[in-house]
């Protein structure tokens, strides 16, 4: 494909696929003449993958950068690959609780994994930010919510099996790696969506005439 043909494919303006380029975000395509460059399929993948991190997850182009570097490191296990993707595209959490409750809830968290027998890493942000979030609800008085902890967890975990056993059919590394990232970008937003519908019908169904 010529980059008009690659703009038409994936509906991303040609100014923005040339900037993508310069920023390092796309590969270079293969030149067929001095000034004429071809794209592939590959390029298209890219260009998709781009535009769910930017326009839907909402992640600055250096981030962006960072986790397509990840993604390309062939010399990183696929685990470590997918990891550093997911530490990038995990935000920095301000720190709003109490320390009493910072405590308790870094006490509660760290049983839940042990508890269920998963393998975290201790820097991992989404850790943190786990640990902040059940503060937060402690603070102000949530403590119903923070004793739902295990059923969430339970929840999340069926889900994500399915997730990881769809991507796993992908058939190349590189395609495997992706999928598991654009689904944690749209699996979020497929879930907090559902959420929000449940919840709508079920305070329609308890509450409506209140």
């Amino acid at each position: 494909m010529r980059i008009g043909e690659l703009s038409r494919a994936t509906e991303v303006p040609v100014p923005t696929i040339k900037y993508y380029l310069r920023e390092g975000l796309l590969p270079a395509g293969e030149l067929s003449s001095p000034n004429q460059a071809s794209y592939g399929e590959r390029h298209a993948r890219r260009l998709r993958l781009i535009r769910a991190l930017v326009e839907l997850a909402q992640v600055p182009v250096a981030q962006v950068k960072e986790i397509l570097e990840s993604l390309d490191s062939d010399d990183l296990p696929l685990h470590e690959q997918i990891g550093r993707a997911h530490r990038a595209l995990t935000p920095t959490r301000k720190q709003t609780a109490s320390e009493e409750a910072r405590a308790a809830a870094t006490t509660q968290v760290t049983e839940l994994i042990t508890r269920r027998g998963w393998s975290v890493e201790p820097e991992a942000p989404a850790l943190a930010t786990l640990i902040e979030t059940v503060a937060a609800l402690r603070t102000l008085g949530q403590d119903d919510l923070v004793g739902f902890l295990d059923a969430y967890a339970d929840a999340v975990e069926r889900f994500t099996e399915l997730e990881i056993d769809a991507v796993t059919t992908n058939p190349t590394r590189d395609q495997l790696a992706e999928s598991v990232v654009i689904g944690t970008i749209l699996g979020e937003t497929l879930i907090s969506s559902l959420r929000l519908l449940a919840q709508e019908s079920i305070s329609a169904h308890r509450w409506k005439d209140h």
